[in-house]
Order: C-alpha cells, then sequence, then structure tokens
C-alpha cells in the first residue's frame, strides 16, 4: 500500500479541507480546515495530509508542547478510506517522523476513554495510558522513551 504523509500546502489544502469522518465519529474530530487555522497562527503546530498513493486521504496535526514533549492533537482518515490499514501505517510514519527529533522523549495522544477501538489501536503502538486528561473527558496515553 503506497502511503505517504505530505506537507500540507497551497496545492492541496482545499482536498484536505473537504476530508470527512462518519457521522459517528464527528462529535470526537475536530474539522481539518479549523486546524489548518489554528496551525497557521501557533507556533510549533506540524501539519500532515495523509496520502494513499496521490490522493489525500486522511490528516495529522501534532504540537511541540516542550522540548521534549509531543501531544498529536489530530489524526483522522476520511470515511471512505477507513479500515483498509491506511491509519495504521500512517500512524507509523508520522511516529517516525516526530521521533526523528532526537530531544523528544515523551509523545502523547488524547482519545475517547469509551472508545476500545482507539485503545487497543493506540495501544499497539506503544501509547501507554496515564489516567484522564486535566479536564477528566479524554484518556491520555504516552509513549515514553
Amino acid at each position: 500500500m503506497n502511503i505517504s504523509l505530505r506537507e500540507v500546502s497551497q496545492e492541496n489544502y482545499e482536498a484536505v479541507c473537504d476530508l470527512e469522518v462518519t457521522t459517528e465519529q464527528e462529535p470526537y474530530v475536530a474539522c481539518n480546515m479549523w486546524s489548518l487555522v489554528e496551525a497557521a497562527y501557533n507556533d510549533g503546530h506540524t501539519c500532515r495530509a495523509i496520502y494513499f498513493a496521490q490522493q489525500p486521504v486522511g490528516f495529522f496535526m501534532w504540537v511541540k508542547e516542550t522540548a521534549q514533549l509531543i501531544s498529536i492533537w489530530r489524526f483522522m482518515v476520511d470515511k471512505q478510506y477507513q479500515q483498509q490499514g491506511i491509519g495504521r501505517q500512517a500512524m507509523a510514519l508520522a511516529l517516525a517522523e516526530i521521533e526523528q527529533d532526537t530531544d523528544i522523549k515523551q509523545i502523547e495522544i488524547c482519545y475517547n476513554p469509551n472508545n476500545p477501538v482507539a485503545k487497543n489501536f493506540y495501544a499497539s503502538f506503544g501509547f501507554v495510558e496515564q489516567g484522564l486528561d486535566e479536564d477528566n473527558e479524554d484518556m491520555l496515553a504516552l509513549i515514553t522513551r
């Protein structure tokens, strides 16, 4: 499967903004357009389009919180491309890119604690649950290296 991560640019931002999750996932996933605006006006935000061959099919955004901590804030795969292994390959690529920064000691992600698919998916990459976030809404999970 030909999966890659590419910078979001003038050539692909509209296609990235048009990507959608399922109706059931909408409450848990921020709008890609909002994420791109957020990244444009805040330092330390990295956005990547997930490509399947030459087609944008998903989106990542991560934030360098400190010199040693990256938080994955956004991760989505378009509803037409889910359940095909694209997300798994994209996550592996994102983690590999993040880990190129040798100062990074922790990578964190949050997800709905009532979502067993998310828990198992992230655990398969080495994320370990730490408990609920400071708002007591989402599960915080970390990779520590």
